[in-house]
């Protein structure tokens, strides 16, 4: 076998890099890469094709059209793949179970009753709003709203008003969380794309969602002056919420026999535990010289993988083993966190073809020079494109990954420091925050929980989604001063 292997090797070695047959113009390349992103826009919004086939599809049309050679075609694409998902898949597995048994253990629950009886009844939006923040860290957006959506009843019926009163600010700071801090997918797969250290982007946009919390819940509280229409099926739904327990004691399935959720104290540290891992690491590989032995253990300790990975392992043992999980029901809820992120994954993986054929075409190259002849930006340049995709096809993710795609030779090429590709990615992500409107399946979830009509809809969330995107670029372009961006 070794004798049949090592050729194929050598000549996989040896192969020359993959190039266009011919070498297309500035104007061609550039239009062939407006009418490929048309085609995925049309597909996705027209004809509702899922948005990892359509990705797919479009990568393999853009590339026969840049005239890279059919027979490299398909070895571009694995290429995609492998250097995207090798990055991300593992960061998203492990943030999808972290999240799951934080769910299924009651703590969300444990969180919103912490913060209510610390601040008051009277402050159940400030108090939901914080517990949103935390929540949105390890759990996907969608999920998290409709974990919380209970509590949000529970409250609006008792104080006898729409729930919107207390879901939108936490809603809006959820997603803000979502677009920007790792490990959710889309600003992963973006730090994978144009090769930013996750520790740095979590440390910065962390520091940047503190004051958009108090912007969400700012604005929502203005917007909430005024009284909306509740949807009957809605308004049914909060009726049936009893007023004797804001919470729920416990939960079904899984673990069903815990006397109690965990307490809030231990929910907060297995979420702040990888962010605080990723951010020593981080330090220590900034303070030391690589000469250091000390080094290495930090950028190890400090590795995503492994922070996400121990988190795993401690949520197994306070919450799983301390409540008599059995082996079978553990592992029923590890496996139950997979099935959800599939089609995030997929979704992130064509993404990384894309990226992969807008660079080995060319085309990557050609809006780098254009971006230099015209002078735009590159930090807003990445805002507008994320939020124009965005808007259009919905997906943070997709806006995400295609906009990082699309200027990552730029960025490559641009001799910008860590702290600045960080950044960059950052203000990517908050371009994929704003516009949140029908698109949107999140859009979706908002105005189906939060009882809202389709207008309010669009007064309300979508309003404050870009307020809070439009809020975070500007923060970011702060943080790009301080790390030196101005003089790139």
């Amino acid at each position: 076998m070794n004798h049949l292997m090592s050729p194929l090797i050598q000549r996989a070695a040896d192969a020359p890099a993959i190039k266009p047959a011919v070498e297309l113009g500035t104007p061609v390349l550039l239009t062939i890469a407006a009418v490929g992103i048309a085609i995925l826009l049309v597909m996705i919004i027209r004809f509702k094709i899922q948005a990892f086939v359509a990705l797919l599809t479009v990568s393999i049309l853009v590339a026969v059209a840049a005239t890279i050679p059919l027979q490299d075609i398909f070895t571009v694409v694995s290429s995609g793949v492998g250097s995207t998902m090798g990055k991300v898949a593992i960061l998203i597995a492990l943030g999808a179970v972290l999240g799951r048994m934080i769910e299924v253990s009651g703590g969300v629950q444990s969180l919103a009753d912490h913060f209510t009886r610390k601040l008051g009844a009277k402050r159940v939006a400030v108090a939901l709003t914080a517990v949103g923040f935390l929540v949105a860290i390890p759990v996907f957006f969608e999920v998290g709203i409709i974990v919380l959506v209970p509590i949000v009843y529970a409250f609006a019926k008792i104080a006898k008003v729409h729930p919107v009163k207390f879901g939108l600010p936490m809603a809006g700071i959820m997603l803000a969380i979502h677009v920007a801090v790792p490990p959710h997918p889309g600003i992963v797969a973006g730090a994978g794309v144009l090769g930013a250290d996750i520790g740095l982007i979590a440390l910065i946009s962390l520091l940047i969602c503190v004051p958009l919390g108090f912007l969400s819940y700012w604005v929502a509280s203005i917007m909430n002056r005024k009284d909306y229409e509740l949807l009957p099926a809605v308004k049914a739904q909060v009726e049936e919420f009893g007023s004797k327990s804001l919470v729920k004691v416990g939960h079904d399935g899984p673990g069903a026999a815990a006397i109690a959720p965990p307490r809030p104290g231990l929910i907060i540290f297995l979420i702040a535990a990888p962010i605080v891992q990723i951010l020593l690491g981080t330090v220590g590989t900034l303070v030391l010289p690589k000469s250091d032995p000390l080094y290495g253990l930090a950028a190890f300790i400090g590795n995503p993988f492994l922070a996400l990975l121990v988190a795993v392992a401690l949520s197994f043992f306070l919450l799983a083993v301390r409540r008599s999980w059995s082996f079978k029901e553990t592992g029923e809820i590890f496996e139950g966190s997979l099935p959800p992120i599939a089609s995030i994954l997929m979704v992130v993986a064509a993404g990384g073809v894309f990226g992969n054929v807008l660079q080995v075409s060319g085309i990557g190259s050609a809006l780098s020079k254009t971006l230099d002849t015209l002078g735009v930006p590159l930090l807003l340049l990445g805002f507008i494109i994320s939020l124009a995709l965005r808007a259009a096809q919905g997906s943070a993710t997709v806006a995400i990954v295609t906009t990082t795609g699309l200027l990552s030779a730029a960025v490559s090429g641009g001799g910008y420091s860590p702290a600045q590709i960080a950044v960059i990615v950052i203000a990517i992500g908050f371009g994929a925050l704003g516009l949140s409107h029908v698109t949107d399946a999140g859009f979706w979830v908002v105005v189906r929980y939060y009882g809202l009509t389709v207008s309010d809809g669009l007064k309300t969330w979508t309003v404050l989604t870009t307020i809070l995107g439009v809020a975070g670029f500007l923060l970011t372009f702060v943080a790009w001063i301080l790390v030196g961006g101005l003089g790139a």
